[in-house]
């Protein structure tokens, strides 16, 4: 600390006493020394006021600087000085307050006892820090964070109070939105899932002798095509305008949006009419909603329940809604279904399942890759490698992937199951590397949930790198419900990303989608594969032929390989050839093959390769008679 001004000053004193008594020395070299000791004491005392002067001067320019108000008071706690930040935050000037006790600038909101405990801890302490209601020129109130010191003199006297604060209202506001955000749905400002969940307890907790609880899940029918239709911002006014719809209905209840198309609606009630009243829920929303000159009408599926009778836990009555949700869209669309117990006596084994499946995620003994060759037609040469999942249960055997893969999806594990198919893929090509063994692309399914759920940029480039795999031996595959589901966003451009990396891509089930070729004209894409639903009925179906004519032309036209899933026959086989078809998959050549068998398959040829020169090396498997 700078030291304060003291009239303590040996030389200041010196000088002057010696100035003084100059008259009197009767010798001038005397007179001559008094004088320079005159000078060097005056010196002194004024170099010391020239520091004092520039303490003050840095201080008011320190106290000009902060943006935190400053207040200076006397010990009766009337204002002596502020500072400009002051005045910014408060509107008044240095002259308006100046003399005013500081507890005239309060705001209303604080009683006698808030004052006392304020007075009471500053006596006490010296100090007090803490959030304080005070009100601007203009008459509005404000919060800030004040800060304030008791400054004593020598004998512990209060002589002054210096006050330090800001304002907090812009924080203040910033944590009422994330409240806001954390319970409410941005876009129809209904409470969300979580204070849905709230909301219910409360209501649980509350319910009086003779009470129940209503509640409802409703999803709207074919939302997708509303999107797609007339576009994202209608679809949310739309939203918006089912959660306005239904908050009007149920009056006194409670309304939630859960997310995307799906709401949630509660009702406390004495009467016995939860069917009714699910009914009345569903001709409501029924009603046309006229949206810029379009009319609406909504078909809505329904699953519900009611309190206590169908459980008394929050957690357990959203399962349930849920359970019965489910239940009423595998009835079909526009359909409501009140929970039963046999439900959750159904859903128990899958609920099982998804747990085992984690477990088997977890630990990885159970999955499997299980591979399907992909062979030329000009000379039946191995071209290729697809890796299918399979689940080997400990109890229950080899799990169907259609049984297992839907699970994987409905409960968010399939970018998990996505990048152990990677990890997976990229172990057993760099095995086959090292071995000198199999050295063909192995192509992997991608699903729309490893596009907008996991990072699948990230999870391919380091499984590339800790395998030592080169790219090209990846190839990746996606169905054309991945290519169109609007979950993923815009493909194109990360596929172009993954391609420029070195990874081949192809779509797989070509034609069963409704925009195939709307997508080849844009979409990066080396390799196309004919769904097996084409090649089934050749060569004898006309049309199926035409239409396998027309699709091997085009992929010529734009530089792609087809490969033709599916075949099983001889007479397939051939006329695709005589097509000029150049990749063949079905079991006619080979089922799906564990590691094993495939690996005892090519060293079985490489044998007889090797005793005769002109079966090739890489010939798996000749055409099964």
């Amino acid at each position: 600390m700078w030291p304060v001004f003291s009239l303590n000053r040996p030389l200041m004193w010196g000088a002057l006493a010696v100035l003084s008594a100059s008259v009197w020395l009767p010798d001038l070299g005397l007179r001559l020394a008094a004088v320079l000791i005159a000078a060097v004491g005056l010196w002194d005392a004024w170099r010391q006021v020239r520091q004092e002067h520039l303490r003050a001067r840095l201080g008011q320019e320190a106290l000009t600087l902060t943006e935190e108000g400053v207040i200076v008071t006397d010990a009766a706690n009337r204002i002596l000085v502020v500072n400009p930040a002051f005045t910014q935050i408060t509107g008044y000037e240095q002259d308006e307050v100046s003399g005013l006790n500081v507890a005239s600038l309060a705001a209303p909101r604080h009683d006698k006892a808030f004052f006392e405990r304020y007075w009471q801890t500053l006596q006490s302490t010296g100090r007090w820090e803490g959030e304080i209601w005070n009100r601007r020129k203009q008459g509005d109130e404000y919060p800030e964070w004040l800060k304030v010191r008791a400054v004593t003199d020598d004998n512990g006297r209060v002589r002054h109070y210096v006050c330090l604060f800001s304002d907090i209202s812009m924080r203040k506001a910033r944590e009422r939105d994330l409240r806001r955000i954390g319970f409410e749905d941005p876009l129809t400002g209904l409470p969300n899932r979580r204070r849905l969940h709230d909301l219910l307890t409360s209501r649980l907790r509350h319910l009086q002798a003779g009470e129940s609880l209503d509640m409802a899940m409703i999803d709207i029918d074919g939302f997708k095509e509303v999107n797609d239709g007339l576009g994202v911002e209608h679809g949310d006014r739309l939203l918006a305008r089912v959660g306005e719809r239904l908050a009007r209905y149920v009056a006194g209840g409670v309304v939630g949006r859960l997310g995307g198309d799906e709401f949630m609606v509660i009702r406390t009630t004495t009467f016995d009419d939860h069917e009714q009243w699910v009914a009345s829920l569903q001709a409501h929303l029924g009603e046309p909603f006229e949206l810029d000159g379009h009319s609406l009408r909504l078909g809505v599926t329904v699953g519900s329940c009611r309190a206590p009778e169908d459980g008394r836990d929050s957690g357990v009555l959203f399962q349930r809604l849920e359970s019965a949700l489910y239940a009423a869209k595998r009835h079909g669309r526009n359909h409501c279904l009140r929970f039963r117990p046999a439900l959750d006596v159904q859903d128990s084994p899958r609920l099982a399942l998804v747990n085992e499946l984690r477990n088997a995620l977890a630990t990885g003994g159970q999955l499997e890759l299980h591979y399907q060759p992909q062979y030329r037609l000009a000379d039946d040469g191995l071209a290729g490698l697809e890796a299918l999942l399979r689940w080997r249960h400990p109890r229950d055997g080899m799990i169907s992937p259609g049984e297992f893969i839907p699970l994987a999806e409905r409960h968010g594990l399939m970018a998990s199951l996505g990048n152990w198919v990677i990890d997976q893929a990229l172990a057993q090509l760099a095995h086959w590397r090292q071995q000198s063994m199999l050295e063909v692309p192995v192509w992997i399914n991608i699903s729309a949930m490893q596009l907008f759920q996991g990072d699948l940029e990230a999870a391919l480039a380091a499984g590339l790198a800790r395998h030592d795999v080169p790219a090209r031996l990846l190839g990746l595959e996606l169905t054309e419900s991945v290519l169109l589901d609007e979950r993923a966003g815009d493909v194109a451009p990360r596929l172009e990303a993954l391609r420029e990396r070195g990874h081949p891509v192809a779509i797989d089930d070509f034609g069963t989608g409704y925009s195939s070729l709307g997508y080849l004209k844009h979409l990066p894409l080396d390799k196309l594969k004919l769904d097996r639903a084409f090649v089934r009925a050749l060569p004898d179906n006309r049309a199926d032929a035409a239409i396998v004519d027309a699709v091997l032309a085009m992929a010529r036209g734009l530089g792609l390989e087809v490969v033709a899933e599916g075949v099983e026959t001889h007479a397939q086989r051939d006329f695709l050839r005589s097509m000029g078809c150049e990749l063949v998959q079905g079991f006619l050549y080979d089922r799906p093959l564990t590691v094993h068998d495939l690996e005892a398959r090519w060293r079985e040829r490489v044998s007889v390769a090797l005793g005769e020169p002109a079966a090739p090396a890489e010939t798996m498997a000749q055409p099964q008679a």
